[in-house]
């Protein structure tokens, strides 16, 4: 069974740097697609990247394109977002998840059936 664990959330200032983690336990991460989403008060939960098995990446989401970056280390079965020049408009909880068939990437939330427990950020000053 895959489970999936975040880390990495915290408080930061606009500007400011996190990089998250997504730590799988249970299956190798190797052959597996995991995006990653977030979800602020109120609102809907968004994705904002994938990573497929050959590290190809999609990246969702319109606002981060160029600050947000992520990445796989399948020897440490961890997928990571790297978030960079962070905007108070990004607080969220932050979650990863990997596709029902484990090896697609997909936009629609709801293709994503194992999800961890996600990680807070917050962007403020």
């Amino acid at each position: 069974q895959l489970q999936l664990v975040e880390s990495g959330g915290g408080l930061v200032q606009p500007g400011g740097s996190l990089r998250l983690s997504c730590t799988a336990s249970g299956v190798t991460l190797d052959y597996y697609a995991i995006g990653w989403f977030r979800q602020a008060p109120g609102k809907e939960r968004e994705g904002v990247s994938c990573i497929r098995s050959s590290g190809g990446t999609e990246d969702y989401l319109e606002s981060v394109k160029g600050r947000f970056t992520i990445s796989r280390d399948n020897a440490k079965n961890t997928v990571y977002l790297q978030m960079n020049s962070l905007k108070p408009e990004d607080t969220a909880v932050y979650y990863c998840a990997a596709p029902v068939d484990l090896y697609y990437c997909y936009t629609d939330v709801s293709r994503y059936y194992y999800w961890g427990q996600g990680t807070q950020v917050n962007v403020s000053s």
